[in-house]
């Protein structure tokens, strides 16, 4: 890409104002953390509700950035740099994308539906790839930023593209429709994903199609509802199981694998595909008439689709040996997800150490000359401490980069690499998936059993900006993380929340505030329930005590005395009505005699907690309380002449009393997707699925019993399976005997006997499984909510009794 700043400004429809108007572009950002930002980027400052890059033009500047899009000029960076000034800067990149896609003309597929779409675009590149220089959606990349951001990618060198794209309410498609303006459409599943942004399916189906309207050729499964939204001027390229269609299909099971049946043209030839659940079938299917389409034989068909492979659509951060820190990208190679990685494993880093393992790098649409100089421009941007290169082409393009160790392959690089030698670093594994890295993955992982809770750092940030976006723009926001971040883990909740840029950081005791300090956290953090034992750490660390009775802060000014502090942050925590941890009216007056003429300390905030914000039954007590925590605040206030940040509001508090959010809000259990009651509920999205495996599946006969005490006796032949997880992971025996299940392929597997230690048996019988299939313990299905109402108790229970011994493995899609 180079874009000059001439062409820039009629295609966006922007004014301009600036000092270097001779200047080219090079690449596009969105965001102010990349440590891709240079000189040659055009920084679109994306406004909304939950974000304004505005805020961080300045520092953007001092790193080199001349050149941004923005809707207002802040004043203190007025004349120093390039801007381009536009109604809506989301609208101005989408009108970039559009300009840009317009310099190019090759083929481009465009894919939509309620699900497989990314599927279906990655088995495309990998079925297409031996033939075509692709250029595709990285990652998810669907939505009305990634779409834009995708087409963006494309260089000289393309000859194909493949870009997805999704919405979730109506007006979006039309938008997006003109940014890949596409040759070819596919469209996948219509399902419920997203129903509730449109009146009815239908309406869903209309807002799809518009994608479309332009296609030279459009491939979808016989629909009856889609087929009456179409346009009769879209030529269609149908394929159906039993209906009339382009393509008739038949599929049959075997053995693990599904044998696909095609009648083409008059001609048959079989295919087989290394999968047998439905989805993944009719996304092949949506791959083979693609294929049918570009005129490919039936025996590159048949040899290509039999090497169709499960797709990782995420990356994830894992445990690794020897305190290393693992992000684990093993199954693409390519110069467009290499940049998203390098972002992800800056963003995940806990050390100061970074490694990557490299592979070849692939279709870039650069030469390789071309390619490998721009890769180790992106590695030395991000101050990559060694390089592990496995190929022989990065071995010899990068081969005198600093700290480069290349190896021909894999295998070699197994049989020559002690574990000992990674310690204390965070190591990116980034391969292709011919490189087979998960071997690597699996040497470097920390060992652990089979149970994991997979932590969805996607869902936590959508649950934050729900609940931002019931806030005032100006209101500031302090996540708990507490209790090892709700067990999901605490300094990986707290890097992705730093990386959000959230004003404080919650957590219960002092030694919770200094293991994330260890860990390289700098957000401020408020400890909730400070030990004066405590408070020197405390200090040493710059955390920053709640303070509740007069007698802690008497010991709390002594220490700022014998460590000479000056101004040290404190919270003053007011007992409005929980009766747990506070000062209460009458106390007051001593308070403020002991904070008067104090420069020791510093009252940086005054707070209180709702006792019972998300029981309707008890609004009146709740707007009891917020009157008084607005009575004696004030009085705090004007007796100090002080004005700290006030904040009352907890989770469900911000939910049904917005009303009294003063400076800042606690957010606790809602960022981890629980909410309190349906409506909310439907508005998050599940952050935890504790997950684990079929260790074995048996055949009992009628009258056996199962587990101890011989809590359940079979009534007729069944099938169970045993899975390796019990109470001593912190699933409640209470669970058990019939009253819980687990998923299993979709489908609920009851628990049958007593839950022990270490293991559950769960009723398989009619569910097609088999040993080593995954089973979900909580998540979408069974919800924690779901559990914790059958047992009587609160999510919170649910989310933190999992032990520490299951791994927790964080992902983003």
């Amino acid at each position: 890409m180079s874009i000059q700043i001439k062409n820039i400004i009629p295609a966006i429809h922007s004014g301009f104002e600036g000092m270097h108007p001779g200047v080219a572009i090079d690449n596009v950002s969105i965001d102010s953390r990349s440590l891709q930002n240079n000189s040659g980027t055009l920084f679109f400052a994306l406004g909304g509700q939950n974000r304004d890059g505005h805020i961080y033009i300045k520092d953007l500047i001092d790193k080199g950035v001349l050149n941004f899009v923005v809707s207002r000029i802040p004043v203190d960076v007025r004349g120093k740099a390039n801007f381009f000034i536009v109604g809506n800067t989301l609208k101005a990149l989408q009108d970039f994308a559009i300009y840009y896609r317009q310099l190019f003309d090759f083929p481009v597929i465009a894919i939509t539906g309620s699900s497989g779409k990314t599927i279906v675009k990655e088995w495309l590149n990998y079925l297409l790839g031996p033939d075509y220089n692709i250029i595709r959606s990285p990652k998810s990349y669907n939505s009305q930023v990634g779409v834009p951001l995708s087409v963006i990618g494309i260089n000289e060198k393309h000859n194909l593209g493949i870009f997805e794209a999704g919405i979730s309410t109506v007006g979006e498609m039309e938008k997006l429709q003109p940014i890949i303006r596409a040759d070819i459409g596919i469209l996948t599943n219509i399902g419920p994903a997203h129903d509730e942004g449109f009146s009815d399916r239908q309406e869903k189906i209309r807002e799809k199609l518009k994608l479309f309207g332009y296609v030279k050729l459009l491939i979808l499964k016989r629909n009856a509802d889609v087929e009456k939204e179409l346009s009769h001027n879209i030529k269609t390229f149908t394929w159906s199981f039993g209906e009339d269609a382009d393509v008739q299909i038949a599929a049959q099971h075997d053995n693990g694998n599904t044998v696909i049946s095609v009648v083409y043209n008059a001609q048959a030839f079989d295919i087989t595909i290394p999968f047998t659940d439905d989805p993944s079938v009719e996304n092949a299917i949506s791959c083979l008439m693609v294929l049918l389409h570009f005129g490919y034989s039936h025996e590159v068909i048949k040899e290509r689709m039999a090497g169709l492979y499960p797709v990782e659509l995420r990356l994830q951060v894992k445990n690794g040996i020897n305190g290393c820190t693992l992000i684990d990208d093993s199954f693409s190679s390519d110069y467009q997800s290499l940049k998203i990685a390098l972002d992800f494993l800056e963003q995940h880093k806990t050390h100061s150490k970074k490694t990557i393992i490299l592979s070849d790098v692939f279709q870039s649409g650069f030469e390789t000359e071309e390619l490998y100089a721009k890769v180790a421009k992106l590695l030395s941007g991000h101050n990559i401490s060694q390089v592990i290169g496995i190929g022989e082409t990065i071995s010899k393009q990068l081969a005198d980069f600093p700290n480069f160790f290349p190896y021909s392959t894999t295998q070699e690089f197994l049989s020559h690499y002690k574990s000992s030698a990674f310690e204390n670093e965070t190591i990116l594994i980034k391969g292709a998936r011919s490189f087979r890295f998960d071997e690597i993955v699996v040497f470097l992982e920390e060992k652990t059993h089979e149970t994991v809770l997979e932590i969805n750092l996607n869902a936590i940030t959508h649950n934050l900006n729900f609940y931002k976006s019931r806030l005032k723009p100006e209101t500031r926001i302090m996540v708990m993380v507490k209790a090892f971040g709700y067990g999901s883990g605490s300094y990986e909740i707290a890097k992705a929340l730093s990386h959000q840029k959230v004003d404080y950081l919650g957590v219960a005791f002092a030694d919770e505030g200094i293991a994330l300090r260890n860990a390289g956290i700098s957000t401020p953090i408020i400890v909730m329930n400070p030990e004066s034992s405590a408070f020197a750490a405390m200090a040493a660390y710059n955390l920053e005590p709640e303070i509740y009775s007069a007698k802690e802060l008497k010991a709390f000014i002594t220490v700022a005395q014998q460590k000479n502090l000056s101004n040290y942050p404190i919270h003053i925590k007011l007992d409005t009505g929980m009766h747990r941890l506070g000062f209460q009216e009458n106390q007051l007056d001593e308070l403020i005699e002991l904070l008067k003429n104090n420069n020791l300390i510093s009252v940086k905030s005054i707070f209180s907690h709702l006792s019972s914000s998300d029981m309707p039954d008890y609004r009146d007590f709740t707007l009891d309380q917020i009157g008084k925590f607005e009575s004696w605040s004030e009085k705090i206030m004007e007796a100090l002449e002080i004005n700290p940040i006030r904040h009352i509001l907890n989770t469900s508090g911000i939910y049904n009393f917005p009303q009294a959010q003063y400076d800042m809000v606690r957010l606790g259990i809602g960022l981890y997707g629980v909410g309190n009651d349906e409506t909310e509920r439907k508005s998050l999205e599940t952050v935890g699925t504790l997950k684990t495996v079929i260790l074995q599946i048996k055949d009992i006969e009628p009258g056996e019993s199962i587990g101890y005490s011989r809590k359940f006796i079979s009534p007729g032949k069944m099938r169970i399976a045993t899975l390796p997880i019990g109470y001593a992971d912190g699933i409640r025996r209470g669970w058990g005997n019939e009253k819980g299940y687990v998923t299993i392929n979709e489908k609920k597997a009851i628990i049958t006997g007593t839950i022990s230690m270490d293991m559950m048996v769960v009723d398989v019988t009619g569910i097609d499984c088999k040993e080593g299939d995954r089973a979900v313990v909580f998540g979408a299905s069974p919800t924690v909510v779901e559990m914790a109402e059958a047992l009587g108790t609160i999510p919170y229970e649910i989310l933190t009794s999992i032990s520490q011994r299951v791994k927790r493995v964080f992902y983003k899609e």
